[in-house]
């Protein structure tokens, strides 16, 4: 007998508490399966992430510019960890800075996407990162 696939589950850091309800109306938009949890900023990711009492996420979306930690040192953080760094991070941020994009990159980040400025927008986002990572992509079982 086969075994049902698990749901791979999102990780979203996103300061802004309406940004957060946009992403998850948008999530139930879709009625995808993938669980998701947020975290308000950088260090709060990072203590989700460590947490010994649930799974690793399968794909962490990820703002540049909150408080405590932002997002450039986070993905640093990540990628610097052994036991993290296999995670896909997605920059989903309002920044089209070169330099924002080109530093984010050298860090380790897996993509690099501009919020969208519309709810649809940001529908369209959500189901073409649901569809690239998590149903075409591999992602490591780990």
């Amino acid at each position: 007998m086969q075994q049902q696939p698990v749901a791979i589950g999102f990780l979203v850091a996103e300061d802004d508490p309406d940004d957060r309800l946009l992403i998850k109306e948008a999530f139930e938009e879709l009625r995808l399966a993938n669980p998701v949890a947020f975290a308000e900023d950088g260090v709060e990711l990072m203590e989700y992430l460590r947490r010994e009492d649930q799974a690793l996420p399968g794909l962490v979306l990820l703002d540049l510019n909150m408080p405590r930690k932002d997002g450039r040192e986070a993905i640093a953080e990540i990628k610097a960890d052994e036991d993290l760094k296999h995670l896909p991070v997605v920059v989903l941020t309002t920044s089209d800075a070169e330099t924002d994009i080109c530093r984010t990159y050298k860090l380790g980040a897996n993509s690099y996407i501009r919020k969208p400025v519309s709810f649809d927008g940001l529908i369209e986002v959500i189901k073409v990162l649901n569809e690239y990572w998590l149903q075409i992509v591999t992602l490591p079982a780990k």
